[in-house]
């Protein structure tokens, strides 16, 4: 297996905008300034128990804009995992896990689709195609606005999105 060689840009970027969701809740406010432009986060969900995200991820992946992802028609099972650490994507099975324990840090909707976004890149953990993925995702299911936001700090943190195609004559 490769090296994942960007994994920790893309956290760091990830949860940069994690952090803008969670200030604009506190604050009341979900207008930020992020590389110079002004953007309005809309709300993002949060997830009671592992039921309703086995729901979201259902229909997240049965979206029209999705279809020329063919993992898309594969379906996900949305699994509680033990420990508060870390949610996570299982290739071989195709299994979101999440804890849903006291700390339910993962049940919210910028995880889930980071996890989801590992099932459409199969077999790339944090390269290009996850990154293109994630933010197809993000723009489907949060708006424009957010994809755009993502994509800025992505290119702050210096995560490449861009897939080289292969052209053969």
């Amino acid at each position: 297996m490769s090296r994942d060689f960007q994994r920790q840009r893309v956290y760091d970027a990830e949860h940069l905008l994690a952090y803008f969701y969670d200030t604009a809740v506190e604050i009341g406010n979900p207008v930020i300034t992020v590389g110079g432009v002004t953007l309005t986060l809309p709300p993002e969900a949060k997830f009671g128990s592992v039921e309703s995200v086995q729901s979201y991820v259902d229909r997240v992946r049965a979206l029209p804009s999705l279809a020329h992802h063919p993992r898309a028609a594969i379906p996900v099972t949305v699994r509680a995992r033990s420990g508060d650490r870390k949610a996570h994507y299982e290739n071989a099975r195709a299994v979101i896990a999440v804890p849903d324990g006291r700390n339910r840090w993962a049940m919210r909707e910028l995880v889930i689709l980071h996890e989801l976004a590992h099932h459409l890149a199969w077999g790339e953990r944090h390269g290009p195609r996850f990154a293109i993925a994630y933010l197809e995702l993000l723009g489907a299911e949060l708006g424009p606005e957010t994809e755009l936001a993502q994509r800025i700090l992505f290119d702050d943190h210096e995560v490449n999105y861009q897939v080289k195609e292969v052209c053969h004559v």
